[in-house]
């Protein structure tokens, strides 16, 4: 099969098993180039372990501190006709590498949100791990299916409190237009944090401990955004933003819970990145493009494996680390400090439909979007036919 990017909208619907798999290289070769990392975790449990900030926090945890990885995704394999999703090839790309290592690593294929896939990574724990010393939150879903009542919770994208316009940039259209968004109601708010907020991280710790499969000292850390001004009404004073309050809120609660085995549980907040999730949110395209450019001119810009690896190696993983007033572990430092923010706001301002690819780093923005899907990688012929039923 020769396949190109098929993108519609916010979504590519195909993906590139060899783009996938320079991808993974290229991730696990920079943490392999930072030399011994000394201690770190060394049976690692990633949920949500096949793209983005997940798959980054896997390879970090295996190449630089030679852990054992279970990870759980919720991936489409191929078929005669369709591609797999990129995050089905990364893993693929993983468990080969990993292999060839002699690294221990095992996926498991599910909704992680369900009762059955805990009881299968705990069994998963029991036969070939022992227990777990590490535990990262890193699900990212639209909707989740509570596993005790069976009620399915579908998360909004609303300010909270009043309408909102703004700017945005339709990719699609490749148009800088307005957009109005009219305010949550209160069952808004409540579906988007139950999917979004910290219920289910809750629900895995307890599982986890009940089993007895943690381990005592065992850190755990859910990632979330936090962002600045220019992104506070979609993502603080927002049905987003009531979802991250209730992380903040499960933070205490399972370190109170667990104190006798002397969990450390943080909310780790990254910076603003390309993803599948935020090409869909308004605004985020927009400021991304922009931030990209101030801080690729600036020489602070970080992709995602080396905001991982920063967080592993300076926060996450040192005794005592540096955390804000709500004690988060903060990475995004280099995107929300005054300057940068300043510099962003100013273009912000400026940026029309005239001129929006002078102001902006659009390309770089577009690339990585084609890039979350194995597409527009160096030494990769995407005009020659691949095996796209690659299996793990």
């Amino acid at each position: 099969m020769v396949i190109q990017p098929k993108v519609r909208g916010f979504i590519c619907t195909n993906a590139h098993p060899q783009g996938c798999a320079v991808s993974v290289q290229e991730q696990i070769e920079y943490v392999q180039k930072q030399g011994n990392l000394g201690d770190g975790p060394k049976r690692v449990l990633v949920l949500g372990c096949s793209t983005g900030y997940g798959l980054a926090s896997r390879i970090v945890s295996a190449y630089g501190y030679g852990a054992q990885t279970l990870g759980v995704c919720f991936e489409k394999p191929p078929s005669e006709r369709k591609t797999a999703t990129a995050g089905w090839y990364n893993t693929a790309a993983f468990h080969q590498k990993a292999a060839d290592a002699d690294l221990y690593a095992k996926t498991i294929n599910g909704d992680a949100f369900s009762n059955e896939i805990k009881e299968e990574v705990i069994t998963a724990i029991k036969a070939d791990l022992g227990q777990v010393d590490m535990v990262i939150y890193s699900l990212a879903s639209p909707r989740r299916t509570d596993p005790n009542t069976g009620e399915v919770y579908k998360s909004t994208l609303k300010p909270v409190g009043g309408t909102y316009t703004t700017k945005t940039y339709d990719t699609d259209k490749d148009l800088i237009h307005e957009v109005t968004l009219e305010p949550a109601n209160d069952e808004e708010i409540f579906n988007t944090v139950k999917v979004m907020g910290g219920e289910d991280w809750e629900m895995w710790m307890s599982a986890l401990a009940d089993a007895g499969v943690l381990a005592q000292g065992c850190k755990t850390t859910s990632y979330t955004y936090i962002g600045k001004e220019l992104t506070w009404p979609i993502y603080g004073q927002a049905t987003i933003g009531k979802a991250k309050e209730d992380l903040d809120r499960a933070v205490k609660a399972i370190n109170n819970k667990y104190a006798d085995l002397n969990v450390q549980a943080y909310v780790s907040s990254l910076k603003a990145m390309v993803t599948q999730a935020a090409s869909a949110i308004p605004v985020m395209p927009l400021y991304i493009s922009l931030i990209y450019k101030v801080m690729k001119e600036e020489g602070t810009h970080e992709n995602c494996i080396e905001q991982i690896f920063g967080l592993f190696t300076e926060k996450l993983l040192v005794a005592d680390p540096e955390t804000d007033e709500a004690n988060r572990l903060r990475m995004d430092g280099k995107e929300t400090n005054d300057a940068t923010q300043a510099k962003i706001k100013a273009l912000w301002d400026q940026v029309t439909q005239d001129n929006f690819h002078q102001l902006s780093d659009y390309a770089g923005y577009h690339q990585e979007f084609l890039r979350l899907f194995g597409f527009d990688f160096a030494g990769v012929d995407y005009d020659a036919e691949v095996e796209h039923q690659v299996q793990w």
